[in-house]
C-alpha cells in the first residue's frame, strides 16, 4: 500500500505545488453557509452542481475515507498585457475543455493511486477551498478566496483539486480561518467596484464582476456598467490589491507562451464581430462558462469594455456591430458605450439608431443621447 509520503512525492514529481490530506467527514460548517445564502449559488444549480450534496464525501464515493487536496499555481508565468485588463488570469490558461495541461497531471496522479488499488473520485461539487483549509494547506481571505500556506509565496493564485479516496491517511492540521493580517484595512473590500464583497469572507455573487460577465441573464444594470470597467470575462481586482499577493506579483515571470499563441483571437474588435463558428473554434474551449447560445453576453461585455476604454477608435466598430446585431442587450450596451465615448460620430449614429429600435433599445439610445448634450 502506498504510504502518505509516496503520494506526496508523486504529487510534487508531477509538478503540483502542494498537497494535503483531510478526512472524509461531512463539511458540517459549509452546508449551513450554502443554505444561508442560496441566491449566491443559483448559477451552480443551473450548471448541474449540487453543492449541498457535495458537502458529504460519502455521496461521492461510498467507501470514502480521506480527501487528497492538490494545489496548482496558475500564475507561474506572466500573461500578455493585451489580455490582462480584460480577462481573469485563472481563465486564460484553463484546460478543463482542452485537457492538455493540468488535466494531464491530474490523470497521471489518479492513475498512480489506482495502480495501487486505491479507488478515487474527483468531484467538482465538493467544497474544494474548505477541503484545502481543513487539510492545513490554505487559509481564506476576506475576498472569499483560498490562500496557500506553503507555496506561491502564500498568495491566492492557486487552484485546489480534490480527490476522494477509499484509503485512510493521517489528516493535516486544519487551518480553517481568515488569514488576512490585522493591519490590512480591507483592501479587497474597498477595491471591489460593484460592492460585491461584504466582509468576513462573504460575497453577493450576483454583484461580482466575474459572475456578471458570464452568468448574468440580462443587460448589465446601468449602475454597474462603469464600475465593471474593462472586464470582459472574469475579474482579478480584489487579488491585484491584496497585500498577501504582493510578494508573488513583485517577481519578473517568464511569459505564458500558450496564452500568447491564442491572444490574437481575443482582440476586442474580433470578439465584437465574431460569429458562432469563430466563437466555437477559438474562444469557447478556453472560456467555456458561456455557451454559443448566449454569445450575446460576450458581445455585450465587449461593448461595455469599449465604452469604458474611452477610446474613440472603437466608435466605427460599435456602429457596425449595432447594425449587424438584433439582440436588444447587445444593441442597448452599444448605445451606452457610444454615449460614454462621446463625439460627433457617436451622436450622429445614435440619432440614426432611433428608427426601428425596440422600446428597450430606444430607452438606452435616449439616455445615451442625454449624456451627449454638449456635442
Amino acid at each position: 500500500m502506498l504510504t502518505k509520503q509516496d503520494i506526496i512525492d508523486k504529487a510534487l514529481e508531477l509538478g503540483f505545488d502542494d498537497i494535503g490530506f483531510t478526512n472524509a467527514e461531512v463539511f458540517n460548517e459549509h452546508k449551513p453557509f450554502l443554505q444561508k445564502t442560496p441566491n449566491n449559488y443559483t448559477w451552480a444549480a443551473a450548471s448541474g452542481l449540487q453543492l449541498e450534496e457535495g458537502c458529504n464525501p460519502v455521496t461521492i464515493l461510498p467507501q470514502a475515507k480521506s480527501i487528497v487536496v492538490l494545489l496548482q499555481n496558475y500564475y507561474k508565468y506572466d500573461f500578455p498585457k493585451s489580455m490582462e485588463p480584460f480577462f481573469g488570469r485563472c481563465y486564460m490558461d484553463d484546460d478543463r475543455v482542452t485537457r492538455d495541461g493540468l488535466t494531464i497531471k491530474i490523470k497521471q496522479f489518479i492513475a498512480f493511486l489506482r495502480d495501487d488499488g486505491i479507488k478515487t473520485k474527483t468531484p467538482f461539487h465538493l467544497p474544494q477551498k474548505a477541503a484545502a483549509a481543513r487539510a492545513g494547506i490554505g487559509t481564506f481571505g476576506k475576498n472569499c478566496l483560498l490562500y496557500a500556506n506553503n507555496t506561491a509565496r502564500k498568495s491566492s493564485w492557486i487552484n485546489p483539486v480534490t480527490i476522494v479516496i477509499d484509503k485512510e491517511y493521517e489528516p493535516g492540521k486544519p487551518t480553517v480561518a481568515i488569514g488576512c493580517p490585522d493591519w490590512c484595512r480591507n483592501a479587497c473590500i474597498a477595491a471591489c467596484p460593484t460592492r460585491a464583497l461584504k466582509g468576513n469572507c462573504t460575497i453577493d455573487s450576483q454583484r461580482c464582476i466575474s459572475y456578471l460577465t458570464y452568468y448574468a441573464s440580462d443587460i448589465t444594470p446601468y449602475e454597474l456598467r462603469e464600475p465593471m470597467g474593462l472586464s470582459v470575462y472574469g475579474c482579478d481586482r480584489c487579488q491585484d490589491v491584496c497585500p498577501r499577493n504582493k510578494a508573488w506579483m513583485s517577481q519578473v515571470l517568464p511569459i505564458n507562451e500558450r496564452v500568447v499563441t491564442k491572444a490574437p483571437y481575443f482582440d476586442l474588435v474580433k470578439l465584437l464581430h465574431m460569429d458562432e463558428k469563430y466563437f466555437l473554434h477559438y474562444i469557447w474551449a478556453h472560456m467555456f462558462y458561456t455557451p454559443a447560445t448566449d454569445m450575446w453576453r460576450w458581445k455585450m461585455n465587449v461593448a461595455r469594455a469599449m465604452g469604458n476604454s474611452s477610446d474613440d477608435r472603437f466608435v466605427p466598430e460599435l456602429i457596425a456591430a449595432f447594425n449587424n446585431n438584433n439582440d436588444p442587450r447587445v444593441q442597448g450596451m452599444i448605445a451606452w458605450a457610444l454615449g460614454t465615448i462621446g463625439g460627433v460620430r457617436a451622436k450622429d449614429a445614435l440619432h440614426g439608431f432611433r428608427a426601428g429600435a425596440s422600446d428597450a433599445v430606444l430607452h438606452e439610445i435616449e439616455r445615451a443621447l442625454d449624456s451627449l448634450h454638449h456635442y
